[in-house]
């Protein structure tokens, strides 16, 4: 009897149970659009972010200072949304990468958790 806490595995498997096993007969789709839009993800991030911080960064540069140790509001509220804008865009390009994933993972093989056998298989319990 194994100590309390320890559960046993079925026999056939000596190096634990595997999380999932890829059906027989299953096959994987061709591959469509999620492929191309998830190799561009990377460098549209990363245009999608240096650019509005470039022209954020050009504007905190070039704005003068006022006498009271202000800054110009108008400058400023460029910056400020040229700094929700990179936000926007992290998340929009999150979401996008989130469904490539989803349909990278319906495209791809079958998966099946192991079986369970019900002990009343043969005759339902009414």
């Amino acid at each position: 009897m194994p100590p309390v806490g320890v559960l046993r595995l079925r026999s056939g498997y000596s190096r634990g149970m595997r999380w999932l096993n890829k059906h027989p007969s299953s096959i994987r789709s061709a591959p469509g659009l999620e492929w191309a839009v998830w190799r561009r993800l990377p460098t549209i991030f990363l245009v999608g972010t240096a650019l509005p911080l470039l022209a954020a960064g050009l504007s905190w540069w070039a704005s003068d200072d006022l006498a009271a140790g202000g800054r110009d509001p108008g400058a400023l509220r460029f910056e400020f949304v040229m700094i929700g804008i990179v936000i926007l865009h992290w998340t929009l390009v999150l979401t996008v990468a989130i469904g490539c994933a989803i349909v990278l993972l319906m495209k791809g093989p079958t998966y099946t958790a192991d079986s369970y056998p019900m002990p009343d298989a043969d005759e339902p319990l009414p």
